[in-house]
């Protein structure tokens, strides 16, 4: 999953030059809408002889059901597992094996169900079942033969993410291979088995405990947006919690993808060297199978306002660190662009207002960042910053001083220079990050996703370029000094020869 991010509006590419406008770009580009409500982009770049694709579902870690946490992430996984002809030897033999273990697994969880009156002989001895049920499965399973086909064909970039707010699906092949992917895509979406999923879910489990158990930043993020949300699925962990995970079941990522996973809800793009014809009729042929359903209901929960400010401590061996956030509104809010600028101007590398006052000047920091977007966009999120003190120094000394930065942000304009680079700093972000197809096949499933329309990516940098020095006076007084905040804060513990530990902050 993407835990930091700059707002899409920073994120433009190559699409944009002195002598290429939206008019000339558009007609690289054709657009359709399958019958069943799936939408393509596909973008014209004949440069070299490779094709991008990116699958775009508007479903991600917020839209697990309460007590499936993690799910959305599980089904991520299993989407890599292969279909009914991709990753099997013998799939009539292979179903009936996993069609065994979710029987095992429905009378050991009706014994436990039990609650004192269940017989623990009776349920090791399911458990013994299970492992060779488990075992009898396995035995039909051809490992890695969904990405061994993509690598023996020239793929490149197999991977995918589950956000907060999305999950997304990509890679590349070369373009004589374009048929290929609309197959394997196609078929894991058509005919998903959601193999070795308990297999998958001891993966998952792994993941957690490196993101969260071994790794102080990662408890420290997790405690951080356990504080700042009450109410929104912001506030849980995008692997999910893991006493849901373990009790996730295969039929829970059936569910979850069969109400998520429908055309509608879907975006791809096919950047390179296409023809929209032929990718039109491909898509016709191999994605128009997929059955019309109606879209998933939206989010509801809504976070409510934060009445005062909230503080958590994380007790640790490791460095201080401090974790700040303000509230902000979400990433369709008319001061988005004003956020991201803000962010630039306050950290960009070495000339980044806290760089210069918390780092160079006062040395009170190693590290002193902000984001403008965290942990996602669709929702009202924060606005966050990353301190990292110096040795010997405090994370109570670091806040002060980003108060103090903060304080003077809001009661004196910036000046045109530092505005001015902080917009010269996007336009780098974006040249540098998105040279390439996929990168364009990104934006332009995210901005139709979040936007509507991917042309939203030629406004955004007018957006940008339109932001004022009253603009983000006025945005920084608004949001940041002096409003309710979340600090969430790594507490170093120092064990002493003798005596009790103490703590230092």
């Amino acid at each position: 999953m993407r835990a930091f991010r700059l707002c899409l509006a920073l994120l433009l590419a190559p699409v944009l030059s002195p002598a290429q406008d939206l008019k000339a770009f558009e007609k690289k580009v054709t657009e359709f809408t399958l019958p069943n409500g799936l939408h393509f982009i596909v973008a014209e770049r004949h440069e070299a002889p490779v094709v991008s694709f990116h699958t775009y579902v508007n479903a991600g870690s917020v839209d697990d059901p309460t007590g499936q946490t993690g799910i959305a992430h599980m089904f991520e996984h299993m989407a890599f597992k292969g279909t009914e002809t991709i990753g099997t030897k013998d799939w009539t033999a292979e179903k009936k094996a996993l069609d065994a273990i979710e029987e095992i697994y429905d009378r050991i969880e009706a014994e436990r169900n039990k609650g004192p009156k269940a017989d623990p002989a009776k349920i090791d001895a399911l458990q013994l079942s299970l492992a060779g049920a488990l075992d009898a499965a396995e035995s039909f399973v051809v490992p890695n033969e969904f990405g061994r086909i993509i690598e023996e064909n020239g793929g490149a970039g197999l991977n995918a993410d589950t956000s907060l707010d999305y999950t997304e699906y990509y890679y590349s092949l070369p373009s004589n291979r374009i048929e290929l992917w609309f197959l394997l895509e196609s078929q894991r979406f058509l005919h998903p088995v959601f193999r070795e999923f308990y297999k998958e879910r001891d993966v998952v489990m792994e993941e957690e405990r490196m993101r969260i158990e071994s790794n102080p930043q990662g408890k420290l993020v997790q405690q951080f947006l356990a504080a700042s949300f009450e109410a929104h699925p912001y506030r849980v962990p995008g692997t999910g919690w893991p006493s849901d995970v373990m009790s996730l079941r295969r039929n829970d990522a059936k569910a979850f993808f069969e109400k998520y996973y429908v055309p509608a809800n879907i975006t791809i793009a096919i950047v390179g060297d296409v023809n929209p014809a032929e990718a039109r009729s491909m898509a016709e042929r191999y994605f128009g199978p997929l059955a019309a359903k109606p879209l998933p209901p939206l989010l509801h929960t809504v976070e409510p306002p934060q009445a005062g400010n909230r503080q958590v401590a994380v007790d640790s061996p490791s460095q201080p660190l401090a974790l700040i956030g303000y509230k902000r509104p979400n990433q369709n809010d008319a001061d988005d662009a004003v956020f991201d600028i803000m962010q630039l101007i306050l950290s960009s590398g070495r000339t980044g207002l806290l760089y210069k006052d918390l780092v160079q000047e006062k040395r009170l920091a190693v590290q002193a960042v902000a984001v403008a977007t965290f942990p996602d966009g669709r929702y009202p999120n924060d606005f966050v910053f990353f301190l990292v003190p110096a040795a010997g120094r405090t994370v109570d000394e670091n806040q002060k001083a980003l108060d103090d930065v903060l304080l003077k942000f809001e009661s004196t304009a910036v000046d045109a220079e530092t505005l001015n680079r902080a917009k010269a700093k996007a336009r780098a972000l974006v040249i540098r990050r998105l040279g390439d197809n996929a990168g364009l096949a990104n934006l332009l499933t995210s901005y139709y996703a979040n936007y509507g329309d991917w042309r939203k990516l030629f406004t955004a940098i007018d957006d940008l370029n339109r932001v004022t020095a009253a603009d983000v006076q006025r945005v920084a007084l608004k949001y940041l000094a002096g409003r309710p905040r979340t600090v969430a804060y790594i507490r170093t513990q120092i064990p002493l020869q003798s005596g009790p530990r103490r703590g230092g902050r």
